[in-house]
Formats: structure tokens, sequence, C-alpha cells
């Protein structure tokens, strides 16, 4: 996919050093913006293999709601262990304000289903502008130990130069790893983008992402911290040439957000049936260690 090796070059060349929170130090590029389109087919990242088990089962973790993590674990999939506390739950897990965003109702208190607001928006009002969900909820972010990175989207409908239709996304990002989290977010998001597709009947369109600090970890200029260092994968990266992208269909009986949970119990292989991604031949994997 051009567009990431595009982001990646960007970053390479424009990136300057700056501290964060990790100790680790990165290459950081301010105010990112590039477009996918996603009738050229799903936008998996070819030039090295991605879990499309890990994207899968993330999304629909976070469609549920849930900041209990037993949904990954159940599928072997760790990369929030490492946010999560004793019990096996993330503070500030997505999908829960996604689906119950705290909000204030005279004297009392009541949850927002952001998910289920929009969803219903866009089959009764396609052509609003108010199709927005939020993860960043202050109470919760200003003291968490990780704030939503992907903090706000927003789905638009567009009519093509034909008089088509189509459902878009755009995914605003305050942070963003290019080398580990942004292969994800872009899959993520389309498939999110697909899947409100699937189930309002409009054809998906653009995947339009901004990054408002892109950033590539990296060692210190003495050497040290290098096995933090992404730079090296990258760059193999930026020598492969990009592949077909893979095609992704989605079960016709999924029809509401309902049908999405009754997959939540489900063994691998009739998630991966309702959710089938088809023709996707990526470059070999390339490993990079996160800095938490």
């Amino acid at each position: 996919m051009r567009q990431y090796l595009d982001l990646t070059r960007h970053v390479l060349v424009h990136g300057q050093r700056k501290e964060n929170r990790t100790g680790i130090d990165t290459l950081s590029t301010f105010n990112y913006n590039y477009e996918v389109d996603l009738r050229d087919g799903f936008p998996l990242l070819t030039t090295k293999e991605i879990s499309w088990k890990n994207i899968l089962i993330e999304n629909l973790w976070f469609l549920s709601g849930s900041n209990d993590i037993s949904l990954l674990r159940k599928h072997n999939c760790k990369f929030w262990d490492p946010w999560a506390d004793s019990d096996g739950f993330v503070p500030s897990a997505y999908g829960n304000f996604w689906r119950s965003f705290p909000s204030a109702n005279g004297n009392g208190r009541q949850s927002n289903d952001q998910i289920a607001w929009v969803l219903e928006g866009i089959r009764n009002n396609p052509m609003s502008r108010r199709h927005v969900v939020s993860a960043w909820y202050p109470s919760n972010a200003q003291n968490s130990d990780l704030p939503p990175c992907h903090a706000f989207w927003a789905l638009n409908v567009q009519m093509t130069e034909a008089g088509e239709p189509i459902l878009c996304l755009h995914l605003t990002q305050r942070s963003a790893d290019v080398a580990l989290g942004v292969p994800y977010n872009i899959a993520g998001y389309s498939f999110i983008l697909e899947l409100f597709s699937h189930l309002t009947g409009i054809k998906a369109g653009i995947f339009a992402h901004t990054l408002i600090d892109a950033h590539i970890y990296t060692s210190k200029p003495d050497g040290s911290d290098a096995k933090y260092d992404h730079l090296p994968g990258l760059k193999l990266q930026l020598e492969r040439e990009p592949r077909k992208l893979p095609r992704l269909t989605i079960d016709p009986s999924i029809r509401s957000l309902k049908d999405i949970e009754s997959r939540l119990d489900a063994d691998l292989d009739e998630i991966f049936g309702s959710f089938r991604l088809e023709g996707y031949d990526p470059h070999e994997a390339i490993n990079f260690r996160v800095a938490v």
C-alpha cells in the first residue's frame, strides 16, 4: 500500500528527534494526512505480514463495548496485556466509551451508545455531518496510563461523480506509531467502515487518516536502545514492492449489532467465516519491539 510507504518516507526524511513518555527516542512529524480508497481492495499492509486475526478480534472487542480482555485472551491476542490491570480490565478501552460514553441527564447520569446512535443516524439521515464517535473522555484520558491514541472518528456519506453514495470514514489520531500501530489502525478502521457499509447498504468509499504526531521509534544517538530501533525494518519495507490488496466479504446474515455480538462466543473458524478475507499475499513478517 503506497500511502503507507509514503508516510514512512515522509517521517524518515522530515522527522525530528523527540523525547516522549516511554524513554525511547522517536523521529516525530506533525499533521500528516492521507486517504485510502476501499474500492481498490481492503488495505491490509502487504510489505510485511499483518495478523488478520488480531485486527478482527480486537475490533470485535471494541465493538462489544467491553473493557475486559477475556475475548482477546481466548484467541491468544496479547497486545493489550501490558495495559490491563490484575483482573484483566483496561480502564481506557476504546469500545467501552464507544458503547457507554458517560453523559449527564438532568440530575442523574446515563451512558451513551455512540455506535448504535451513529448506525441509526446513517440509516435514517445519511447526509448528516454528525455521525461522530469519540473515545476521548477527559476524566479518564487525563489520568490514564494510555489514553486513546485514535481518539475521534466520523462517518460521512459523499456522492461520486456518477451520483452514487459512498460511505467514508475519517480518523483523527493524536499519536501514531508508524511501524507497529498505523498498519493496524488502517486495517481496523477500514474494517469498521466495511462493517457499517454492510449494515447500512451504502458502498464503502474513502478511509481518511489524520496523524497529529506520526513517529518512528529509534535508538539514541549513542546507539543505545537499539532493540527498539524501528528504522531498519521500515527501510526494508521500502525496498519491497506492494502486492495486490485482498478483499473482505461479510456474511449476509450479519444485519445488526446484535448479530455481531453473537459472534463473540464463536470459535475462530466461525469468526473467520463471518468476515472472510481473500487474496492476502504479503511479504514475510518483520518484528518490531513495542515501547511501553
